[in-house]
């Protein structure tokens, strides 16, 4: 599987900002479509942002004008800059790796893993 790593979250006072970072490591040469998701104490786990392989980028209703994806593929990492966190923002923060379409095997021939989830990092806000 493709190694995920969140960090970068923490807590954080309503109005404040955090950015999440997510290192991506041992299939380095597979395209994957980037995303975050998020899981609050008794609710299920809900799609946050994605930065698809070809650059567009699509957010949650929920986090629109407040977060903003990116990547750096020369780090093989992903972002996701919270500003104007809110309490309801409060939740485990997870990066998910999924193959595009015709993405099974990479440009030098290897099969590249699906459905690869991180270990998550935890974003508290207080009011």
């Amino acid at each position: 599987q493709v190694q995920l790593v969140e960090s970068g979250g923490g807590s954080m006072q309503a109005g404040g900002s955090l950015r999440l970072s997510c290192a991506s490591s041992g299939y380095t040469d597979c395209t994957y479509d980037m995303s975050w998701y998020r899981q609050a104490p008794g609710k299920e786990r809900e799609f946050v942002s994605v930065v698809y392989s070809d650059g567009r980028t699509n957010y949650a209703d929920s986090v629109k004008g407040r977060f903003t994806i990116s990547q750096d593929n020369a780090k093989n990492t992903v972002y996701l800059q919270m500003n104007s966190l809110k309490p309801e923002d409060t939740a485990m923060y997870y990066c998910k790796a999924d193959r595009p379409p015709g993405g099974r095997w990479s440009l030098t021939g290897r099969y590249c893993p699906n459905n690869n989830w991180g270990q998550g990092t935890q974003v508290t806000v207080s009011s």
